[in-house]
């Protein structure tokens, strides 16, 4: 067991070459292979403080307070058992936003030197039962301006569905793109807030594409953030990639739930849509590493929905393969597909397909209700992994629903993970056109590699 603290570097993780997300089997490329994440478990969370290290963490307010102070109060520090953060069992009941525990882990050289903290704090599934949830806090170095910082409240792709596969277990949170993205943020001067959604480091199966689950976690970091770092605005945007593009369009759905916040808009980049098609498309890909997508899809479902059973879905040998890929993130899960048969791994009819599909429509798809806040849909026009023609249909859907304000921008030749880099200007204008910082010169990024 271990109490999360400062530790020397750890070689960073995932790369961006190898992020793929759910999107259409049978369209994509096959997935490129890089080495597998290595947790911050390995590196970040490597040493251990004295027993009983406590937090500081400010008491909410409408307003950025002061940055110490009889405001504050202390919380415990996070603590990590192998790649399990721990929270009281049975957890107490608090209001979502609320901290469970935090640890600082100083100026982090990988984002522009921003003050980086693990947290923990309460959240609402899809069903509003209590679950604890993961994330990291990130706050630029020097003093916060008049009115506090802005807050973008990142959304990540996907990882994987195994507790090693939280973000902030990660030292580039999962991919050097994101890292290359929040950074460019920091350097704006947006606060960020990054939550690894529920079941990822946090008891149970992580509720993978379960729109709500990820959704309220997004706002509900917030909150926690403003508790733990004194200086942050109530202004605050959603913003997301791909698992997480589905995310912050939920998130933006379920803004009116902290009341003391002003959602000013919401970022999508290449989400995730069109879920009712995952299992059909998946078995007719014939693509084995398409098949992770749907397991954890599957796994997902399960976890929000008991009366889906994973060993009678898929029988006894299919569900071992299932076991493996489960247990490891998502580069580890290409190999113990390797040789796969998507047919065999997917044993389902057609009925069943269509009616798993439905439920993980019913619950993942972004484009069923409207959003009242500006949206910004960020797309690729070469992604492999999530089609820019599903894309302008979520765009149409949301228009169709009544959403005041959806633009969409389309990036030739960027590819699923390439289209941050392209769109990162576009993305820092929008953001001060909606209340943000204002943005200075900016150039698209080079897309980071390896």
């Amino acid at each position: 067991m271990r109490v999360l603290r400062r530790a020397p570097d750890a070689k960073d993780s995932q790369s961006s070459a190898g992020h793929h997300a759910p999107g259409a089997a049978g369209r994509r490329a096959p997935a490129r292979r890089v080495r597998a994440r290595r947790p911050l478990a390995a590196g970040v969370a490597a040493a251990v403080l004295a027993a009983g290290a406590v937090a500081c963490a400010a008491e909410p307010s409408g307003s950025a307070g002061p940055p110490e102070g009889p405001g504050l109060i202390a919380v415990p520090a996070v603590v990590v058992t192998g790649h399990a953060y721990q929270v009281p069992r049975p957890l107490p009941a608090a209001a979502p936003g609320t901290l469970i525990a935090a640890t600082d882990l100083g100026p982090d050289h990988r984002f522009a030197d921003a003050r980086r903290w693990t947290v923990l704090y309460h959240s609402l599934d899809a069903h509003g039962a209590d679950v604890p949830v993961s994330g990291t806090v990130l706050v630029p170095a020097g003093p916060a301006p008049s009115g506090g910082r802005p807050v973008v409240s990142w959304g990540h792709g996907t990882t994987g569905v195994a507790d090693m596969c939280a973000p902030s277990q990660s030292p580039n949170l999962g991919f050097d793109v994101y890292a290359q993205q929040l950074t460019a943020l920091l350097r704006a001067g947006y606060a960020v807030t990054a939550s690894d959604y529920p079941g990822l480091g946090t008891p149970g199966t992580h509720t993978y594409l379960v729109g709500a689950d990820e959704g309220n976690a997004v706002v509900d970091i917030v909150t926690a953030a403003r508790r733990l770092v004194p200086g942050l605005s109530t202004t605050w945007f959603a913003m997301g990639h791909s698992q997480g593009g589905q995310a912050a369009l939920f998130a933006a759905r379920a803004a009116r739930r902290a009341p003391g916040l002003r959602l000013a808009g919401a970022v999508a980049m290449a989400p995730a849509s069109h879920l009712e098609e995952m299992l059909p498309g998946v078995a007719a890909s014939h693509v084995s590493s398409d098949l992770s997508f749907a397991l954890y899809s599957l796994a997902g479902l399960a976890a929000t929905d008991p009366s889906v059973r994973l060993p009678a879905l898929l029988g006894p040998s299919a569900y071992r393969i299932a076991e493996r890929v489960l247990a490891v993130c998502q580069q580890a899960g290409y190999t113990a597909l390797d040789g796969v048969s998507t047919d065999e791994e997917l044993p389902l009819t057609g009925e069943a397909a269509d009616r798993l599909g439905a439920e993980m429509g019913a619950y993942g798809d972004p484009d069923r209700a409207a959003i009242r806040q500006p949206v910004l849909v960020v797309q690729g026009e070469d992604d492999q992994d999530v089609p820019v023609d599903w894309t302008a249909e979520v765009t149409r859907r949301l228009e169709a629903l009544g959403s005041p304000a959806v633009e969409e921008r389309t990036y030739p030749g960027a590819g699923h993970d390439e289209v941050l880099a392209a769109s990162v200007c576009d993305v820092l204008a929008f953001l001060a056109e909606h209340s943000g910082r204002t943005a200075a010169d900016c150039a698209p990024l080079r897309p980071e590699a390896g």
